[in-house]
């Protein structure tokens, strides 16, 4: 019973911050990714092309989340979703720095 009111307490959490990055953004969308035992990463991409993510602890908190924030979910991040991001020269350098060896900005 404990385990179920943390999990509840929990997507609560989320879908606070979800409905807080969608009211900054102008609305959002988004995707959920497993990544493994760390849970399950909620990407979001606000109507105005910013972006963030947070990490729920399992899918079903994840996708709970989603729901109570009223969230619409793709079932992937394909071109069209991908598209709506908007990156700046930071994300830029920081993946070439990354990828080349270069600066990483962090």
């Amino acid at each position: 019973m404990a385990d179920t009111k943390q999990a509840e307490r929990k997507a609560a959490r989320l879908a606070r911050e979800i409905k807080a990055f969608s009211g900054k953004h102008g609305g959002a969308e988004g995707q959920l990714a497993h990544i493994g035992q760390a849970g399950t990463r909620i990407v979001l991409v606000g109507e105005d092309g910013g972006w963030g993510d947070l990490v729920a602890p399992s899918y079903a908190i994840a996708q709970q989340a989603a729901e109570q924030a009223g969230l619409t979910l793709h079932e992937e991040f394909d071109g069209e979703f991908a598209a709506k991001v908007k990156t700046g020269p930071y994300e830029w350098t920081r993946m070439a720095g990354i990828q080349l060896g270069g600066p990483s900005n962090g």
